[in-house]
């Protein structure tokens, strides 16, 4: 779209934490962000500045917050905290590595990825529930956003895609087709008057990425 008579929607993924180095599931615990996601968020916000933002709303947790703010100095707009973009609960998974899941939970991991309705860790939210959450948090932020203005909402890997899957309106159980949001990545969305969602970019970063050896190809041969 032009983006004159749509209202577009930045979907932004935190910084790296030390759990995410050691692909540890977070959930609603709080960890902050480190060193590298400091600098991501840095990085990521003077390219979100271009697209001028008029409104920013982030996820209460410290990882999100402080994402939130390196796009706050760059563009002088107030950040609003809202806990509905917190990523998904995921039970007594949470501060488990992956690792750790499947060796002590290997049957219940197998349903989560492969059904919708499994509570990750026996407790969580399922993948719908975020959807609905998520799609219902952005939408009441969005109240008094004209045509042809931006929101960022800085969230979690996990919230961010069942976002894009719940308001673009696809079945749930293809909704693990798109990529999980690489640290401190973006989607963005545009919604119409009549209230119609579409995907514009989705996993967009500002920096090459050190794990994504093509991008490393791709910096050195430019």
């Amino acid at each position: 779209g032009s983006g004159h008579e749509t209202r577009r929607v930045v979907l932004w993924r935190h910084g790296r934490t030390e759990w995410n180095n050691q692909k540890r599931f977070q959930g609603h615990l709080d960890v902050p962000l480190d060193a590298v996601g400091h600098q991501q968020a840095v990085t990521a916000a003077r390219a979100l500045a271009t697209l001028r933002p008029d409104r920013i709303v982030t996820s209460d947790l410290s990882r999100a917050a402080q994402t939130a703010a390196a796009l706050a100095a760059v563009t002088g707009v107030t950040v609003v905290e809202d806990a509905g973009l917190r990523e998904a609960h995921a039970g007594d998974w949470q501060g488990r590595t992956h690792a750790e899941i499947r060796a002590l939970d290997p049957q219940r991991l197998q349903e989560w990825r492969a059904t919708v309705d499994v509570r990750p860790g026996g407790s969580g939210e399922t993948r719908v529930e975020v959807g609905t959450r998520m799609a219902a948090t952005i939408t009441a932020n969005l109240d008094g956003l004209r045509p042809g203005q931006l929101a960022v909402f800085v969230t979690h890997g996990g919230s961010a895609r069942a976002a894009v899957g719940s308001l673009l309106g696809l079945d749930p159980l293809h909704w693990h087709q798109l990529g999980i949001m690489r640290n401190c990545s973006w989607a963005v969305l545009e919604v119409d008057p009549l209230g119609s969602w579409h995907l514009d970019t989705y996993n967009m970063s500002a920096m090459p990425e050190a794990d994504d050896p093509a991008a490393a190809v791709r910096a050195a041969i430019v």
